[in-house]
């Protein structure tokens, strides 16, 4: 029995002479956190129209948890980026409406959705029309339909976007949770920071093409490290201390002393750096190593192409 979730074998996606998606393929083990990374207009929506059925690939091949037709459809939750919900309905009638399509039945479906929104501070509001509540808690109901019917695979698409930071939170420990009960959560995002705080594996894309899939250390691993050095030493002293590609005076400091803003070589130990200037016995007064983040392995990853459609914060 397969251990993926889901695998994509060279899917190509084009609309007329416009190529969205070249060439891709990834797999996700089940009960892992993904991320689906890139900038807007990458591609990753209309990977995951192509994973849900919704749209069928030029070229290539979609296995969703163990099968290549929809017959699964039923196993899979999802939130599109575009939110919508039946605005005169209430947020129990609509979770259990579109349960319903997913075979719950409505007695289920209605104690289960009672549970969660309680869960996710909605009681007060179950009862009251869709129009009448926030962005955020609108959002909040249609996640909780996306998993009204326990999904094994859920499928966020760009989930934090309209949150505020103390909904962006309890989003994060939601998708936590799915992954510790054994589903598998895929979620596009083009913010960094919540890839970071979440996934085991991340997959980037950049003008229809994967330019990485593996772990957040692996992907790290791309960008150059840096380490900054202050003290009264010249740049020869520094690029005399092992593991040091280069250097950049970034002007002068208090008493005589210079800060060195320094990329440390591949394979290279910024504290083994440290140690020889100790015993050198240079004036050494600031030390502050830079391990890279995922925005900015990211930036090297795709050459830095199109870097300002997407937002690290």
């Amino acid at each position: 029995m397969s251990d993926l979730a889901l695998s994509l074998k060279g899917v190509s996606k084009s609309f007329g002479d416009f190529q969205a998606v070249r060439d891709l393929s990834f797999e996700v083990k089940k009960g892992t956190i993904c991320g689906f990374l890139g900038p807007n207009g990458a591609g990753k929506t209309s990977t995951v129209r192509m994973i849900l059925g919704l749209s069928a690939p030029s070229a290539g091949e979609i296995t969703v948890l163990g099968s290549t037709g929809q017959k699964v459809l039923d196993r899979i939750g999802f939130m599109p980026e575009e939110r919508g919900l039946y605005r005169k309905m209430t947020p129990v009638d609509v979770i259990v409406f579109l349960a319903g399509l997913k075979g719950v039945k409505a007695s289920v479906a209605r104690a289960r959705a009672r549970t969660m929104l309680e869960a996710q501070g909605l009681g007060p509001f179950m009862n009251k029309p869709i129009k009448t509540l926030s962005k955020g808690m609108s959002q909040k109901v249609q996640l909780i339909a996306c998993l009204i019917h326990e999904p094994e695979l859920v499928i966020l698409d760009e989930p934090f976007g309209g949150l505020d930071p103390v909904n962006q939170q309890g989003l994060e420990s939601v998708i936590r949770d799915l992954a510790d009960r054994g589903a598998t959560v895929l979620f596009s995002t083009h913010v960094m920071q919540h890839a970071e705080r979440l996934c085991e594996n991340v997959v980037m894309l950049t003008k229809g093409r994967k330019v990485f899939e593996g772990t957040l250390k692996a992907a790290r691993a791309r960008a150059p490290r840096f380490l900054d050095l202050e003290g009264a030493v010249t740049r020869e002293d520094v690029m005399a201390l092992p593991g040091i590609k280069s250097t950049l005076d970034k002007g002068a400091a208090e008493d005589g002393a210079t800060l060195w803003h320094c990329e440390i070589q591949e394979g290279g130990n910024a504290h083994e750096a440290l140690k020889a200037a100790f015993v050198k016995g240079l004036d050494i007064r600031r030390f502050d190593t830079h391990e890279p983040s995922l925005h900015e392995a990211f930036i090297v990853l795709t050459g830095g192409l199109e870097t300002g459609a997407y937002e690290h914060v």
